[in-house]
């Protein structure tokens, strides 16, 4: 596993916070078997993105059109506590950082003048992703069906020079974009226990941006078996897809990363 940027040991911090605060200040009866007092899983998320950026430069219109980087391994943090035997936190965050070089090509119009380019942009990629959902789990025994809703924190940032012809002239432009948002958050889960020592669970969740600065929409989904070789230390295997689009009004700047592929987890549970 890579070392942990500063955000994710933040990340790390809070999420081993969210577990261990509550868990053992009063004592409860037995949840579902599903489901435990409280969690922290700490792993990386191997994964083949797809990354789309298109907006406006000094240098010109750029569009990268749909470019597949090479597969990285991201920090991946989730953590989950009960507050009695139905209802409960989850709270899940990951970290992007790395660099692509897409080439370019497109046209814009400005001051009337009309300019076709293309090129190439070497770029560095930097997002963040945390969500923390209060969530209700529905049912008894080994099944459990749990609805949350709550907040997600994004944060995207690119950094790179465009460089190439534009309207038959060489350049090259330095280029910089920073933005973040709130925005409110839905997910569905169920998990269902085989044993005491071997799980299975689903996950989806849906985050929608309207209004500010810069709108969109995220969607992820998981899959994946929980193994505990003692009763509090366990290993998770899962495959995981998150689809991001976001829109900054502006500029109608377009920002889009398809993230699919496994992840691992060491996963300890109180």
């Amino acid at each position: 596993m890579p070392l942990c940027t500063p955000p994710a040991r933040h990340a790390i911090y809070t999420a081993t916070l969210i577990a261990l605060s509550t868990a053992t200040a009063m004592a409860w009866a037995d949840p579902s078997p599903a489901l435990d007092r409280a969690s922290v899983s700490v792993g990386a998320f191997y994964t083949d993105p797809r990354v789309n950026y298109e907006g406006d430069t000094n240098y010109g219109h750029i569009d990268s059109g749909t470019y597949k980087t090479d597969r990285v391994t991201l920090p991946r943090v989730k953590a989950q506590l009960l507050l009695g035997d139905t209802q409960g936190l989850d709270f899940d965050y990951y970290n992007y950082d790395k660099t692509y070089n897409p080439s370019l090509s497109g046209a814009t119009n400005r001051d009337g003048i009309p300019l076709v380019g293309n090129g190439r942009l070497d770029a560095k990629l930097k997002m963040d992703l945390a969500n923390l959902a209060y969530k209700w789990w529905l049912g008894s025994g080994n099944d459990v069906f749990g609805i949350g809703v709550g907040a997600a924190y994004y944060h995207a940032r690119v950094d790179g020079t465009a460089s190439g012809i534009l309207n038959g002239i060489s350049g090259n432009s330095r280029y910089s974009e920073s933005e973040s948002a709130y925005a409110p958050l839905l997910e569905l889960g169920w998990r269902h226990a085989f044993s005491p020592t071997l799980r299975m669970f689903a996950d989806a969740n849906g985050i929608k941006k309207n209004g500010g600065s810069i709108q969109g929409h995220i969607y992820g989904g998981a899959v994946g078996l929980e193994w505990y070789a003692t009763p509090n230390v366990g290993v998770v295997a899962e495959y995981s897809s998150s689809k991001i689009s976001l829109t900054r009004e502006r500029d109608a700047t377009d920002f889009n990363v398809r993230l699919s592929g496994p992840a691992a987890y060491v996963k300890f549970r109180f």
